[in-house]
């Protein structure tokens, strides 16, 4: 068989720094086993922290949900939080250094990712396997300014993922399948249903308007609880809006006044058309433009906290 000259294999991939297993390297060189079990089965627990001015925004809620999820998959948490805040911020130096980009506030994004180890291929769990640890950073991909003022388009889909989804894991196929359900059909993104109840988006929250109040479904095992839902409650207390945490059905998403997608790189984008039917006016409502204004106050704290 001819070997593949790795330059051919990975031409758009950029020599940005990375961490791996106690190395600092960059995303060209870095290598993990083949029989790694993030590669062979998902066996991984991952986690994205935004980062504005190269100050990490809301990092010990998202180490949180990290730890949450390790200890659920059974994997040892590798470092303590003190060290994982010390590795992002290196991270995020280094990108900065690597990748120097203007226009505004700086954003990047954090990513880390522990899987339980590399080992022989075997479903079952092995229990003494060292974890391995990457981290990267790199920018973050935020919607335009003129998507967050004429708003997006969304399509919706039957949840076909398993029930697990409050579990941060790298077995994403399912969320892989949904986005490419927008891809293809040209709009932002798909916001999923299971059984007429709403879930999530492929890769964000979702989150209903009604008559001033803010709606999301409750936190459960069937959706990822989104680091912006504690955001989210703390900017409608300040706003003086009702924040609502129940079922939500597909009847009333399509009926909302407003919808709107929260993520680390949305950060809050609205909905303005659902499967081609308009949301409300067909325009980023009123309750939207409260929220997104609190959260850039937030983000502004952020980046002004002194060194």
């Amino acid at each position: 068989m001819m070997n593949t000259p790795l330059s051919r294999i990975t031409p758009a991939i950029p020599a940005w720094p990375c961490y791996l297993n106690g190395e600092f390297s960059n995303l060209r060189e870095a290598r993990v086993s083949v029989l790694d079990r993030a590669f062979l089965f998902g066996d991984a627990i991952y986690d994205v922290v935004p980062a504005y001015d190269g100050r990490l925004f809301l990092f010990d809620q998202h180490m949180a949900r990290l730890e949450r999820g390790l200890v659920e998959m059974r994997i040892s948490n590798p470092l303590t939080r003190a060290a994982w805040r010390e590795l992002a911020e290196e991270l995020l130096a280094q990108h900065a250094v690597a990748d120097p980009h203007d226009g505004g506030v700086r954003r990047q994004l954090v990513y880390f990712q522990v899987s339980r180890g590399a080992a022989m291929r075997e479903h079952a769990m092995p229990s003494d396997l060292a974890p391995t640890v990457f981290g990267m950073a790199n920018r973050m991909p935020v919607p335009s300014p003129e998507q967050r003022r004429q708003g997006v388009e969304c399509i919706s889909a039957e949840d076909f993922r398993w029930r697990m989804a409050h579990l941060k894991s790298t077995s994403l196929l399912g969320a892989v399948f949904s986005k490419q359900l927008s891809v293809d059909a040209g709009v932002a993104d798909t916001i999923m249903f299971r059984d007429n109840l709403l879930s999530e988006a492929s890769a964000s929250n979702v989150w209903i308007v009604k008559s001033g109040r803010v709606i999301g479904v409750p936190k459960s095992h069937l959706a990822l609880e989104g680091i912006r839902y504690s955001l989210l409650e703390t900017i409608c207390q300040d706003e003086g809006l009702p924040f609502v945490l129940r079922e939500v059905t597909r009847a009333e998403v399509f009926d909302a006044d407003e919808v709107i997608l929260s993520s680390a790189v949305k950060e809050l984008l609205p909905v303005v058309q659902l499967d081609r039917q308009r949301i409300g006016t067909g325009q980023p409502g009123g309750v939207f433009k409260r929220l997104y204004a609190g959260y850039e106050r937030a983000v502004a704290r952020t980046a002004a906290v002194p060194d």
